[in-house]
C-alpha cells in the first residue's frame, strides 16, 4: 500500500481517531546567527602602526594576531607592521620568567606585575608554549589566576601563540615584543610554559632571565638542568612564607653556594638570589632592586647593549634557518620523494645519511634550474 502524501501510514483516513505529529524539526548544526558575525578587515600597515604608537591595545591585540597568523598576506603586512614599529621599539626592560611546574609562576607574575602598575610602569607579559596543545600549562589559563593584573589599566596579558615549532613560536613573541615596546609599554615580561629547549629561545629575547624556584620540595638542585642554572642572571624562591621561610633560607644559601661552581657569565654580573613570597607580597620590592641593579651594571659596562646585538644577530640566523627549512618540506616534489626515500631507509636499501644527501642535492638542483 502506497500513500503519496503522508510519510506516516497511521494517518489514512481508515484510522480514524489516530493522528501522529509531524514532529519537531531537527535544529540546525550551523548557528543560524554565525553569518550576522562579520570578520574585522585588516587594517593597513599605517593604520595599525598609528593605532599601537598611540597605545590602542585594541590595534595592538590585532596586530600581534597578524603576526601569529600563518596566512602569507599577513605575513607581508605583519613585516611591513614591524618594520615601521623597530624605530619606535627597544626602550623597555625584558625580563625572561622561567621556573618548575608548580614554583608559582602565574601568581609570581601578578605580584611583581601589580607592585609595577602601582608604580607607573606599562607591563606586557607574553608566553612562549610550543606545547601548549598539549599541555595545559598555558598563560591562558593562568590568566585566569592572574585576576588583578588581567585587568589592569596598564597591563597587556597575551597567551603563546599555541602550537607550531618552538622556532616560529619563539620568533613571533620576539616580534610580539617590538610592537609591545612601540606601545609605550616600558617593562616586558616574557615566561616559558613548555619546559626544555624554551629555556634558550626566551634567554636570547630578553635582559634579565629569572628563574623561580621553591623550597622544601627535597633536593632541589638535583632537578634542576645545569644549563637554566648558567643562564640565570638571578633566582627568586618564592612561597617564602609561614612554616616555608627557614626551608627557604636553606634553599637560598644551597643555590647561592651552587652559582659559585659555575664559570663567571659574559655580563660579569653574579647572579643573586633573593627570597620572596607572592602571596604575602614579601620580598618583591628587593627582587625588583635587584633587577634594576643589574640593568644598570650592564648598561655602564655596555654588555646590555652587545648582548641586544648578539641577540638580533641570533634571530637572524634562526630566521634563515626557519624559512630554509619551511621551503624545503613545503616543496611538493620533495614531499612526494621524503615518503619513498624513509622507505628505502627503513627496509636499509640506502643509509639515512645517504638518503638525506639525494634528497637535498635535487631540492638544490631544482633550485638552480628555476
Amino acid at each position: 500500500m502506497h500513500f503519496k502524501h503522508d510519510r506516516h501510514p497511521e494517518n489514512d483516513p481508515k484510522y480514524k481517531g489516530l493522528n501522529v505529529s509531524k514532529g519537531v524539526s531537527d535544529t540546525p548544526i550551523v548557528n543560524p546567527y554565525l553569518k550576522k558575525i562579520k570578520r574585522k578587515k585588516l587594517l593597513s600597515a599605517d593604520e595599525y602602526v598609528k593605532g599601537i604608537l598611540s597605545g590602542d591595545i585594541s590595534v595592538l591585540s590585532r596586530a600581534v594576531t597578524l603576526v601569529e597568523s600563518s596566512l602569507p598576506d599577513h605575513h607581508i603586512l605583519a613585516q611591513e607592521v614591524i618594520e615601521k614599529c623597530l624605530p619606535h621599539a627597544g626602550k623597555s626592560v625584558r625580563i625572561g620568567i622561567t621556573g618548575v611546574p608548580g614554583a608559582g609562576k602565574s601568581t609570581f607574575i601578578e605580584a611583581l606585575g601589580m607592585f609595577l602598575i602601582r608604580r607607573n610602569h606599562k607591563l606586557a607579559v607574553l608566553a612562549i608554549d610550543p606545547s601548549s596543545e598539549r599541555s595545559k600549562g598555558s598563560i591562558l589559563g593562568d590568566k585566569t589566576r592572574m585576576e588583578e593584573l588581567s585587568v589592569a589599566k596598564n597591563a597587556f596579558i597575551r597567551p603563546s601563540p599555541s602550537a607550531g615549532s618552538l622556532g616560529g613560536v619563539a620568533r613571533k613573541t620576539r616580534e610580539s615584543i617590538i610592537l609591545c615596546e612601540a606601545a609605550g609599554f616600558d617593562t616586558v615580561f616574557v615566561e616559558t610554559v613548555g619546559v626544555g629547549q624554551s629555556e634558550t629561545a626566551v634567554h636570547s629575547m630578553v635582559d634579565f632571565f629569572l628563574l623561580i624556584q621553591i623550597a622544601g620540595a627535597g633536593d632541589e638542585l638535583q632537578g634542576i638542568k645545569r644549563g637554566i642554572m648558567e643562564m640565570a642572571d638571578g633566582i627568586a624562591i618564592n612561597k617564602s612564607d609561614g612554616s616555608n621561610i627557614e626551608k627557604a633560607q636553606v634553599a637560598k644559601s644551597q643555590y647561592q653556594n651552587a652559582l659559585h661552581l659555575f664559570p663567571a657569565p659574559k655580563s660579569g654580573w653574579s647572579p643573586q638570589v633573593i627570597t620572596c613570597s607572592s602571596v604575602e607580597k614579601t620580598g618583591i620590592d628587593e627582587l625588583w632592586n635587584m633587577i634594576l641593579r643589574y640593568i644598570a651594571f650592564v648598561r655602564k659596562n655596555h654588555y646590555f647593549d652587545q648582548n641586544r646585538t648578539a641577540q638580533s644577530k641570533y634571530w637572524m640566523y634562526e630566521s634563515i634557518n626557519e624559512q630554509l627549512k619551511s621551503n624545503f618540506y613545503q616543496n611538493p616534489e620533495i614531499t612526494a620523494l621524503l615518503k619513498k626515500y624513509e622507505d628505502k631507509v627503513l627496509s636499509d636499501e640506502i643509509s639515512s645519511f645517504v638518503a638525506a644527501k639525494d634528497l637535498l642535492d635535487f631540492y638544490f638542483s631544482q633550485k638552480n634550474n628555476h
